[in-house]
């Protein structure tokens, strides 16, 4: 298969082509009615190991967004070549993490001066690379909590660190976007854990560079009441990740309504992207093709 694609795609020039790959055994494409951006390795069987390939079998699925929370790391010419071939087929980038995440020990929370200043470095770093892939958001996630300190003066120190990052990207017109994580299953411990949480720090910094990255997987498990944390929240969700619960698999495959939910968001007007942060319920080729599915079913024709 990653053979065939390079034929079709040929050298590195027409790498970035805009003809689609024709699909054949696979998918017609489908017309989804919200930006849902699958990430690295969701397709590897069906499109090859190459990333580039991958981008454009996602979008010959019909997929309009891509998502990769590594790509920081990644080479700057392959950045450079994911950008372009993100333009050219008319997708959007969704979020990359934008600093080193410390899931065991407190960060932003203690209003350390020499934490707060590598933290604005990395924000400061992860601003080229959001230029060469054409992103607009970002991930942060805050850290751990203190248990020596008031709740309400680690949050306070949270609100100072991101303004200043807000600082930053302001000027850039690039927004970050805040991430509660379940504190139950998968990331015991650390401070922020609720949307009604980063609704607050959102207010408090006051910035459109400071916004809400609206994981349904993690909300489900850590709160639930997911549409009504929806509606509460809208002004400052910017970004929203799937993945269904229990098992962080794809739509239909635990108890979330996400075909529901998908109707709801789309009424609402959102135009932003929708990561597929989720791993897949079948291995190989069937499973890839049963998330093609899955997302047909929730969201096409909502």
């Amino acid at each position: 298969m990653q053979a065939t694609r390079r034929d079709f795609l040929g050298a590195a020039g027409a790498a970035f082509a805009t003809t689609a790959v024709p699909t054949g055994s696979l998918f017609a494409s489908t017309a989804f009615d919200l930006n849902f951006a699958p990430h690295p390795g969701m397709f590897n069987h069906l499109a090859g190991e190459s990333l580039l390939d991958q981008i454009a079998f996602a979008a010959d699925q019909g997929f309009t967004a891509w998502e990769d929370n590594g790509m920081k790391g990644r080479d700057v010419r392959l950045q450079e070549q994911i950008g372009r071939l993100l333009s050219d087929r008319g997708m959007t980038m969704g979020v990359f993490v934008a600093h080193e995440i410390h899931w065991n020990k407190p960060t932003m929370s203690l209003g350390d001066p020499d934490y707060v200043a590598q933290f604005l470095k990395e924000i400061e770093a992860s601003i080229p690379v959001a230029k060469r892939v054409g992103a607009e958001w970002m991930t942060v996630v805050p850290g751990h909590v203190d248990l020596k300190l008031h709740r309400d003066y680690q949050m306070g120190n949270l609100v100072e660190c991101l303004k200043r990052a807000c600082e930053i990207l302001e000027p850039e017109a690039l927004t970050m976007v805040l991430e509660p994580l379940n504190n139950y299953e998968d990331h015991p411990g650390l401070i922020l854990r609720e949307i009604p949480q980063a609704w607050y720090l959102c207010k408090a910094v006051g910035s459109p560079s400071c916004k809400i990255l609206f994981d349904m997987y993690h909300q489900q498990i850590q709160e639930g009441r997911i549409i009504r944390n929806i509606d509460a929240a809208w002004d400052e969700v910017a970004y929203f990740q799937i993945g269904d619960a229990p098992g962080r698999k794809e739509p239909t495959t635990g108890e979330l309504n996400y075909r529901n939910i998908f109707k709801h968001i789309k009424a609402k007007g959102f135009t932003g992207v929708l990561g597929m942060e989720h791993g897949n319920s079948q291995s190989g080729a069937d499973g890839e093709r049963a998330v093609i599915r899955a997302y047909q079913e929730t969201g096409s024709n909502l």
